[in-house]
């Protein structure tokens, strides 16, 4: 099972990137090794969130937390 206090502390890391950037990200739910967030802000409406959310997101979840099968935007 996926620790929630470890996901929300990798997306404090995230969050100050995106915050930059005008944006911001929560964390919705966890379910069978996918974890839920949502874009907001700058990020919500930017045709590049697909992108930061694949290749940022995504990709520093599962460095850090191996067993994370996906990261979907809700």
């Amino acid at each position: 099972m996926i620790d929630r206090a470890k996901v929300e502390q990798i997306l404090g890391k995230i969050r100050v990137g995106l915050m930059a950037d005008g944006g911001n990200i929560d964390l919705v739910d966890i379910k069978e090794d996918v974890i839920y967030v949502k874009l907001k802000g700058a990020c919500g409406t930017c045709p590049m969130a697909t992108l930061t959310l694949k290749n940022w997101v995504e990709k520093n979840l599962k460095t850090e937390i191996p067993e994370v099968k996906e990261v979907v935007a809700v």
